[in-house]
């Protein structure tokens, strides 16, 4: 059975930093495509960040997030700098990509963690 647990959210003012972690069991990460998404009540789920053979940012985030993966400890994170209040979100990570023309749109992917909130203060 595949798990995958987000943790690193919490609250902080704008213009700090926060690193998502998200670590997958039942699952090894290597090979394959991962993406974080975000979700605001009220709006659809957004593609922030995503890495396979190469790395993929929403343009709202390009510049400020960095996605990476390691392997060996079978975990991918989320750095996050700059935060802004419009961040505000849950994030979510998102493991095996079924194929489609996105990395960023989440119907393209199978598994997902439970969330974790992003909370940043004006």
């Amino acid at each position: 059975q595949v798990h995958l647990v987000e943790s690193g959210g919490g609250s902080v003012q704008a213009g700090g930093s926060l690193r998502l972690s998200c670590a997958a069991s039942g699952y090894t990460i290597s090979s394959h495509c991962l993406a974080w998404f975000r979700h605001v009540p009220g709006k659809q789920r957004e593609g922030v960040a995503a890495t396979c053979t190469s790395t993929s940012y929403s343009d709202s985030v390009k510049g400020r997030f960095t996605i990476s993966r390691d392997n060996a400890k079978n975990t991918v994170y989320l750095q996050m700098n700059s935060l802004k209040p419009e961040d505000t979100a849950t994030y979510y990570c998102a493991a095996h990509f079924l194929g489609g023309s996105s990395l960023l749109s989440p119907g393209q992917f199978e598994y997902w963690g439970q969330g974790i909130l992003v909370t940043v203060s004006s």
